[in-house]
């Protein structure tokens, strides 16, 4: 088992790592939208989940593997009714075949934020 840390995304904000590698798979913890340079989130729920993919892209990229390799997300939305929004965003980091997902609501995110995503991908550039 290996972490994974880049000062490139959100420091984890608990107890937990970015990404843990282990048996040909990356687990990225689910990524708030917060932007790591300033360390601010955009109130628009498009940008907030630009923001966690790009915080994803990142971490997977620190690892030596990409969004090309993710085979399992799940999004948590603070508000079902932004599933297309996300959706529409979602669509521009992903191509055929696209990772198995979920998507559900939930009573609230941490630091307000309207959406997480986690990820789960094969490690190296398979």
């Amino acid at each position: 088992m290996k972490q994974i840390n880049t000062r490139h995304a959100p420091a984890a904000i608990g107890p937990y790592s970015q990404a843990i590698a282990g048996n040909g798979f990356i687990f990225v913890s689910g990524q708030l939208p917060i932007n790591p340079t300033t360390g601010e989130m955009s109130d628009d729920v498009q940008e907030q989940a630009k923001q966690s993919l790009t915080n994803i892209q990142t971490i997977l990229e620190s690892a030596g593997s990409s969004l090309s390799n993710v085979v399992k997300v799940i999004v948590y939305l603070e508000d079902i009714n932004d599933f297309a929004a996300v959706n529409e965003v979602y669509a521009t980091f992903f191509s055929q075949p696209y990772p198995a997902r979920c998507a559900f609501a939930v009573d609230k995110l941490p630091k307000g934020a309207k959406v997480e995503i986690e990820a789960t991908a094969l490690e190296g550039d398979k």
